[in-house]
C-alpha cells in the first residue's frame, strides 16, 4: 500500500526529547516499511525516518521556539490535500483539523485519535463529521465521545522490541517519568516514595502552562533526602532510566487515553503501581506486570509486592501484547478494511465554511 503518515509538527519524528504521539508516529512507520509498506511522512525537517520525508518545516516547532503551530499545520494539510491521489490510505495524528477538507475523502483517511476526549468543547466536531473513520488508542478514551463516530478499532500503542531494553535486575529507587502538570500527580508520587521510604527520581519536563504548579507544589517538595529531580531526558536516557528502576510511578488523576510511559516501563522489565484511571487497567495486568491501586498507603504497600515481580514476566507480557510490529498489523487490518468497502462515501461538496479554509490554506503556503 502506498500509506501517508501525517505527523503533528511540534516535534521531530521521532522526538529529540518529550514528546508522546511523535514518537508513536515513528515507531509505526519504520514498522510499516519493514512490512513492505511504500509510506510517505510528512513531519518536520529534522525527523528521521526510513520513509519518504516530506518536510513541512525545517525544525520541530518547540524547540524552534514557535508558539503556535496552526499556521504551520494547515500549510501541512494543503500540501497533504494537493497530493491525497499518490495514496491509498492518508493516516492523520493530528486529531480535528483536517475534517473539512478530508470529508470527502473520508473513505481512504484514518484518524487516530491520541489526546483526550472527555472535553464537551470538541464533541460538536464529531457530531459534524461522523463520516470520518477513527481509531482510539484505549477503549476508555472513546467514551465520552458520540456513539455516532465512525470507531474502527482500538489499537494500543506499540514499541520497538530494543527501545527500551530489558533489564532483569533493576535497581534501587522509584521513577516518575512524563511531563509535571496536575494531572499526572508527581506530588502523589513523591509522596508514595516518603511513605514507602525508598528514593525517587523524577525525570519530567515543565510546560510553561505549568511554571506555576511546578513552583508553587512540587518544587518545594524536591528539598527532601529521597527526592532527585532529574529534568528532561532523551531517549538513550530513558531506556537505562527506567531499566535501573525497582518500579514506575504512574499516579495519575485523569482519564490517561493511554500511558505510553508504562509500556515503556514494561518494554525494560519494570513494573508499573498505577492509579485506575483511563487506559490503565486496559494496559497493567494487576499482579503481573504492575499493581493497580487507589491511595498513597496502597501504593507504598505496594512497593514491595512489585520490587518481587518477575521481571522477565513483565517483559514477556509487553513483547505479547505491545510491540511495534503488534501495533503496525493492527493499522494494517484497518486500512486493508477500508480499501475493501463497498458502498464507498459519496463526494460531497465542500461547504462555504470549508471552501473558505481550502482558500485561506492555500494563500498561507503560497506566502
Amino acid at each position: 500500500m502506498k500509506i501517508a503518515q501525517v505527523a503533528p509538527l511540534a516535534e521531530a519524528v521521532p522526538p529529540k526529547l518529550y514528546g508522546g504521539t511523535e514518537r508513536v508516529v515513528s515507531w509505526l512507520t519504520e514498522a510499516l516499511v519493514e512490512l513492505g509498506h511504500d509510506v510517505t511522512l510528512f513531519a518536520s525537517g529534522d525527523s528521521v525516518t526510513k520513509a519518504k520525508l516530506e518536510a513541512i518545516v525545517p525544525e520541530g516547532l518547540r524547540l524552534a521556539g514557535i508558539r503556535d503551530h496552526l499556521a504551520s499545520h494547515l500549510v501541512m494539510i494543503d500540501e497533504v490535500r494537493r497530493r491525497a491521489d499518490e495514496f491509498d490510505i492518508i493516516h492523520f495524528h493530528l486529531d480535528l483539523i483536517q475534517f473539512p477538507l478530508f470529508r470527502e475523502l473520508a473513505g481512504k483517511t484514518l484518524t487516530t485519535m491520541h489526546g483526550r476526549l472527555d472535553l464537551p468543547d470538541f464533541h460538536p466536531i464529531y457530531k459534524a463529521y461522523p463520516d470520518m473513520p477513527l481509531v482510539s488508542i484505549s477503549n476508555n478514551q472513546r467514551k465520552p465521545v458520540p456513539t455516532a463516530c465512525n470507531w474502527r478499532s482500538t489499537i494500543y500503542h506499540g514499541l520497538p522490541s530494543q527501545h527500551c531494553a530489558f533489564n532483569p535486575k533493576g535497581g534501587d529507587y522509584l521513577a516518575f517519568l512524563g511531563r509535571i502538570s496536575p494531572e499526572k500527580r508527581p506530588d502523589r508520587a513523591i509522596e508514595i516514595a516518603k511513605r514507602a521510604g525508598v528514593p525517587i527520581r523524577i525525570a519530567a519536563k515543565v510546560d510553561k502552562a505549568d511554571h506555576d504548579y511546578f513552583a508553587k507544589v512540587i518544587e518545594p517538595m524536591l528539598d527532601h533526602p529521597l527526592v532527585h529531580f532529574v529534568g528532561e531526558i532523551d531517549d538513550r536516557q530513558k531506556s537505562q532510566f527506567l531499566g535501573d528502576a525497582m518500579a514506575l510511578l504512574f499516579p495519575i488523576d485523569w482519564c490517561e487515553p493511554f500511558g505510553l510511559v508504562m509500556i515503556e516501563a514494561m518494554s525494560c522489565g519494570t513494573p508499573v503501581i498505577a492509579w485506575p484511571h483511563g487506559s490503565v487497567p486496559e494496559v497493567i495486568d494487576d499482579g503481573v506486570t504492575g499493581c493497580i491501586v487507589s491511595s498513597v498507603e496502597a501504593a507504598a504497600a505496594a512497593v514491595p509486592r512489585a520490587r518481587a515481580m518477575d521481571r522477565a514476566g513483565v517483559r514477556r507480557r509487553f513483547e505479547q501484547r505491545f510491540t511495534a510490529h503488534a501495533m503496525a498489523r493492527g493499522y494494517v487490518d484497518v486500512y486493508e478494511a477500508l480499501l475493501a468497502e463497498d458502498d464507498v462515501l459519496p463526494t460531497l461538496p465542500l461547504s462555504r465554511h470549508a471552501a473558505g479554509l481550502l482558500s485561506a490554506q492555500g494563500r498561507l503556503a503560497t506566502a
